[in-house]
């Protein structure tokens, strides 16, 4: 198949990108290549697949409408995997328009993109952030989530909102992917392995927020790309059962469908900081802080949709992998 993969630099669409090529598909991967993080780190992805035969890579910011428009008519993708977006909850709030050009105005150039070529399946990243406010654990897709605590998380369900309507209007089979704490080598630097890990090995302190009272769905890349590859396959359909007067927000009577990814396991905040601690070697100096705004308390993913849907779940146990992560770092930063 020729896919496009969005946000091809990224920590997931790199890694997405890589296993679709090596399987044997046909990979157009786009990336603005911003500065919100490191960008030598996205090139570095980069190189990782840019040599295969059957990659292409085009810079390319999805908010641009005139060109990810001629990008459309002239490839004609068969599937898309959208992962383009502005990352971070905490970023949201010191830099609004950034989300909104991006994880909005982007995505419709996407949602466009795909009901004008007709491409058979439209998957994209939301978040687990979408859940905001909602306390019922595990959090599960066919919950209501309309009490979002960041505009990160606004957008991501507004994404999920403007893909229903476009396979309500236009039949286009679409599926969102709730992503829970991605985590592995070649993962984002502003995420907390790579904050603790970084901090730890240089010997400085770390900020452990609500005093470390927080609990996360951790959940490894290898995991989250299988997941993401075998949804690519499986084309939304509509739910031939769908009952309106008792809506289901995780399918319709259109061809729309959105699944949790996670590891269906909770863990504490505390044991995540010593299970790197155990993988470094070394013991991290902790400045204990107040909750920030917009993030929550906890995440725990309900992943029974997806398991019946592709027959996956998620199971790395969280010792292996933060094990090959913090091995990653080491080697990638140099450190002995």
């Amino acid at each position: 198949m020729k896919i496009l993969v969005t946000g091809v630099a990224g920590f997931i669409g790199m890694n997405v990108a890589k296993v679709l090529l090596e399987r044997g598909d046909e990979v157009i991967g786009i990336d603005n290549l911003n500065d919100y993080y490191e960008v030598q780190l996205k090139y570095d992805r980069l190189k990782l697949i840019e040599n295969h035969d059957s990659f292409t890579f085009i810079k390319m910011d999805i908010a641009d409408r005139d060109a990810i428009k001629s990008l459309f008519e002239k490839e004609k993708f068969q599937r898309v995997f959208n992962s383009a977006a502005q990352a971070g909850v905490r970023y949201s709030i010191e830099n609004p328009h950034a989300y909104v050009d991006s994880n909005l105005v982007g995505f419709v150039n996407i949602l466009e993109g795909c009901r004008q070529t007709k491409v058979e399946h439209l998957v994209y990243a939301s978040s687990s952030s979408v859940y905001g406010a909602n306390t019922n654990m595990p959090f599960s897709v066919h919950d209501n989530v309309d009490h979002q605590v960041s505009l990160y998380a606004a957008t991501k369900k507004s994404n999920e909102l403007m893909a229903h309507t476009y396979s309500h209007l236009y039949d286009m089979p679409t599926t969102g992917l709730r992503f829970f704490t991605v985590y592995g080598p070649w993962g984002r630097p502003d995420m907390s392995p790579s904050l603790f890990t970084g901090a730890i090995l240089r010997g400085e302190a770390i900020n452990v927020f609500n005093e470390g009272k927080m609990q996360r769905d951790f959940t490894y890349i290898d995991d989250i790309v299988e997941g993401i590859v075998r949804v690519i396959d499986k084309v939304a359909t509509p739910n031939k059962d769908y009952d309106t007067n008792n809506s289901d927000p995780a399918t319709s009577f259109a061809p729309y469908r959105v699944y949790n990814i996670g590891n269906n396991n909770v863990v504490q905040l505390m044991d995540f900081i010593e299970t790197i601690e155990n993988a470094v070697g070394k013991k991290a100096e902790k400045n204990m802080m107040e909750m920030q705004a917009g993030d929550v308390i906890a995440t725990y993913a309900n992943i029974d949709a997806l398991v019946d849907a592709v027959g996956f779940k998620p199971a790395t146990p969280l010792q292996d992998g933060i094990k090959e992560f913090v091995a990653w770092y080491k080697d990638y930063h140099g450190y002995q």
